[in-house]
């Protein structure tokens, strides 16, 4: 299955290519992959299932990429991938030849299906969720295609926010689940579920599949999501997408089902959610927006199927989950035939379509009549089931019932509504001139349409297939059968007043529709919108009061928050078990630097320069690294040396643009005194209190020789934490760009700048952009002299950091201070002689080489970031040691390298450009 998934994720990507190469056809290309999928899940039906893999993710977290394909998956996969496949088709010829968006089309939609599809194989909790998440943001890239349409570009906001607020929501009740059940297994939390203290958790669950769903009260998004291409509503928003809120209750309905915290709100809200989403589609006069409202009611209805928690309404959900994404999915496309070529889909303006466009017509009168349950088609065979699975005699029962007959009633009013405003002549319009379309366009709903009609006399066969599904709820319910004819009286009855019903609320539709504008208080996308508007100015008005603009008042309020959390606790729960042994000193250097640490300290507060306090802050980091030294840790000390000397040179560049003297601060001398001697009794208390609170031996002597190094820096980043490492230089990299790109005015050059004897307007008092005869001469010789030798350094600091001391983390702090020497001594020009390499150049190689290394462990080693290693035998010269970290440790050098000449650039180089022009 992983390979499915890597196939999307390759369509995805080479989509871009194809659709300049082959322009639309490539879409016919992309559809390989869901073709693909679907081949697959023929196949494994044919196999024998269920279809299991699992890969270790991080197993620490107990986390895995576990995939599971039984019969519940099977029928999804199917949708996913045979719907998916026909709608690439049908977009092959729906979408312009020279529509810009073509690329990004084909590659979210890939995207999408593949996402979808590691949704419903998913056999891990919070693989589930990334894959949920993933579905989200294509969801979001695909309903805002034209970025040139206002309700596209809301429509895609209001589904992302409302499905992601959802998804975050069940993620917690994935987490508080996973941990109740002692396992994020799926499979093995429906075998064995975990029992009691479970009705939050379930609630919050439920929130984000109902989200997802579009069930009330969040069905607001799925109506305005209509502004997407009509190939997107198809496949989205009848076959994937909004299926996949419907797939989790059915999921975790036999582990749940039986639950009051479960069972009550999904039907109680399945219910009010096909009644309102039925009564709407009434009074719509867009096509897709009326069978979006449709959507909204059939997926209620479903909701309560598979929210009822019995064996028997299970059966009958997976015979409506079928059915509805093939006749909905059918009719969508239908929409977007009928608007391709009648030029619109306002049912008021459109008449006789049917009489020009007959076998389009008749598409859509089957898919039309499986919707409204008319035999003998899937959608009768499923509300049939669902009708008998409901007749269980108790209230609840009762209760789902009458909602589902009332629902099923509007089904067919708003149905017969569709294919009267679709296709009748209606008195007073002249006939809507349409022309033929291709079969590209026709044969996908007509295939779908005519499988709800193929599919109806196997209901027996597919009832038995996925009897080992619905084998699995606790509470077998009310005996349902899947057949054209069940034998029970009841439920056709009950179909009869459906007619009956449908067909008068639809003779009636003027009175009818009048009756619901009167109706009509107001919209859920206005109240959603309303209420985003409220929260955007309570937003704005708070960070009017909290980000004024003052670093001097950030730091204010975090230090005051820290030293209130500290005096908190200590009031709450007072330390009276803590003890701290006071040792004055194991080494008599650790006195002395503790005493010219606390003189560096005092002279800072006394200090009426800026760059006087910077390096008297920077004392007090020397004097720290001088600890570690003495602590016996010479590769500590090396790069807390290292980075606070490149610190320090940072302050000095962005001090010269301040005034020499500081500001007086606002607050008197003696409460900011306070406020930082407090900070640093909580800050040493903490400390006190974590190592007073261990049990076991340090683990610090254990890390370098687990990771077969001797340099206890390097192990932590090339192995213990290499993740972190990742994960940082990726910040690091971003916050870069991000702060030098507000230095600069104008676009970088990769160029070197030329050496043109420009003398500065006014006397700097730094000796980089002095005039070329004021320069320190020996400076700038001594600089370049030394410029080589440093590197040399760096590069030995960078080989010998797994073992000893060094590392790409120092080794590229020393380089980036060679630089940094030969800019001072000689400018900016100076400066991009030393390295006529772009940043940005060296920035992307360090990050790439990283990953790749990365990835390099997982192909050949099993595990992201696995580091290998080998013995090379070299005659001549020996055994030579390889290892992919030292290739790790190279890109952390080299991105380390292009920062430090990023910021110089920025801070340095370009800065003193703005000031020789002013």
């Amino acid at each position: 299955m992983e390979s499915l998934l890597i196939l999307h994720a390759a369509a995805a990507i080479c989509a871009p290519w194809l659709t300049r190469r082959l322009g639309r056809d490539a879409l016919l290309v992309l559809a390989l992959a869901p073709a693909a999928g679907f081949g697959y899940t023929v196949w494994a039906v044919a196999a024998g299932l269920p279809r299991v893999s699992a890969h270790a993710w991080a197993p620490a977290l107990g986390m895995s990429l576990s995939f599971r394909a039984d019969e519940l998956g099977v029928l999804m996969m199917a949708l996913v991938t045979g719907v998916g496949a026909l709608v690439l088709v049908y977009s092959s010829r729906y979408l312009d030849r020279d529509d810009p968006g073509l690329g990004r089309f084909g590659a979210v939609m890939s995207a999408f299906a593949g996402a979808m599809l590691g949704l419903v194989t998913a056999d891990d909790l919070l693989l589930l969720y990334v894959f949920w998440e993933l579905t989200t943001v294509a969801s979001y890239l695909l309903i805002g295609q034209d970025p040139l349409s206002r309700a596209s570009r809301r429509g895609g906001m209001q589904a992302l926010i409302v499905t992601t607020l959802g998804g975050l929501a069940m993620l917690a009740g994935f987490v508080a689940i996973g941990e109740a059940a002692g396992t994020y297994r799926i499979s093995e939390i429906v075998a064995r579920p975990p029992a009691g203290g479970l009705a939050v958790p379930l609630a919050l669950v439920l929130a984000g599949a109902l989200a997802k769903s579009a069930i009330f009260p969040f069905s607001s998004w799925l109506p305005a999501a209509m502004a997407a291409p009509t190939p997107v509503s198809a496949y989205l928003h009848a076959a994937a997408m909004v299926k996949a809120g419907v797939y989790l209750l059915a999921r975790l309905g036999p582990a749940f089902g039986d639950l009051v915290a479960w069972r009550a709100p999904a039907v109680l809200l399945g219910a009010v959610t096909m009644a309102l989403g039925g009564w709407r589609a009434l009074r719509e006069t867009d096509l897709k927006r009326l069978l979006a409202y449709g959507t909204v009611s059939q997926l209620g209805f479903l909701t309560i199927l598979f929210g009822a928690g019995t064996e028997a309404a299970a059966l009958a959900g997976v015979a409506m989950l079928l059915a509805h994404a093939l006749f909905k999915a059918a009719l969508f496309l239908v929409v977007g035939v009928v608007d391709h070529a009648a030029g619109g889909r306002d049912l008021r303006s459109l008449s006789a379509v049917g009489r020009a466009m007959p076998w389009v017509c008749a598409v859509a009168v089957l898919a039309g009549a499986s919707m409204a349950g008319l035999p003998p088609l899937a959608g009768f065979v499923a509300k049939e089931a669902a009708l008998e699975s409901l007749l269980t005699g108790d209230p609840a029962g009762l209760f789902a019932l009458a909602a589902v007959v009332l629902g099923s009633a509007l089904t067919v009013a708003y149905t017969l509504r569709f294919l009267w405003g679709a296709f009748a002549a209606k008195p007073g319009l002249d006939p809507t001139p349409a022309h033929r379309v291709g079969a590209a366009m026709f044969a996908p709903p007509a295939l779908l349409s005519a499988l709800g009609l193929v599919l109806a006399p196997l209901a027996g066969v597919y009832g038995a297939a996925m009897a080992a599904y619905t084998g699995g709820f606790r509470d077998p319910g009310h005996v349902t059968h899947l057949a054209l004819w069940s034998g029970a009286p009841v439920p056709l009855l009950l179909s009869l007043l459906i007619f009956v019903a449908g067909g008068l609320l639809f003779l009636a539709r003027e009175p009818v529709a009048r009756l619901g504008s009167t109706l009509y208080v107001t919209d859920s996308g206005v109240v959603f919108w309303t209420a985003l508007r409220r929260l955007d100015l309570v937003a704005l008005q708070v960070t009017g009061i909290t980000q004024r603009g003052s670093v001097p008042d950030y730091v204010l309020i975090t230090l005051a928050s820290l030293a209130a959390v500290g005096v908190f606790s200590l009031l709450y729960d007072p330390l009276t078990g803590l003890v701290a042994p006071v040792v004055a000193w194991e080494r008599p250097e650790q006195a002395v630097l503790a005493v010219l640490i606390a003189a560096g300290v005092v002279l800072a507060l006394r200090a009426r320069a800026y760059v006087v306090l910077a390096v008297f802050a920077g004392l007090t980091g020397y004097g720290t690294a001088l600890l570690y030294l003495a602590h016996g840790s010479p590769d500590l000390a090396l790069t807390q040396f290292l980075a606070e000397t490149l610190s320090l040179v940072v302050f000095v560049l962005v001090l010269r643009r301040l005034p020499m003297r500081p500001v007086t601060g606002r607050l008197p001398f003696w409460f900011r005194l306070t406020l930082g001697v407090v900070v640093g009794v909580v800050a040493m208390g903490a400390g006190m209190l974590a190592m007073n609170a261990r049990t076991q031996a340090p683990v610090g002597g254990l890390m370098a020789g687990a990771a077969g190094g001797g340099n206890i820096v390097s192990a932590l980043l090339l192995d213990i934490r290499a993740w972190d490492t990742l994960g940082e230089s990726t910040v690091i990299v971003v916050l870069t760009l991000g702060v030098t790109s507000l230095v600069f005015l104008r676009r970088r050059s990769y160029a070197i700048e030329r050496d043109d004897d420009v003398e500065p307007a006014r006397t700097p008092w730094l000796a980089s952009v002095l005039p070329r005869a004021e320069r320190a001469l020996a400076f700038e010789v001594a600089a370049r002299l030394t410029f080589h030798t440093v590197l040399v350094l760096s590069v030995y600091l960078l080989f010998v950091g797994h073992s000893g001391v060094g590392g790409g983390f120092a080794g590229g702090i020393v380089a980036g201070l060679a630089i940094t020497v030969r800019y001072l001594a000689g400018g900016r020009y100076e400066l991009a002689r030393a390295l006529p390499v772009h940043a940005g150049v060296l920035l992307g190689a360090g990050l790439t080489l990283t990953t790749c290394t990365g990835l390099a462990g997982l192909l050949f080693g099993g595990a992201a970031l696995r580091m290998l290693a080998a013995d090379v035998t070299i005659p001549l010269v020996g055994t030579l040691h390889l290892s992919t970290s030292l290739l790790f440790d190279l890109g952390v050098y080299v991105s380390v390298v292009g920062m430090v000449q990023d910021v110089l650039r920025a801070l340095g180089a370009e800065l003193d450009r703005q000031m020789e022009e002013r």
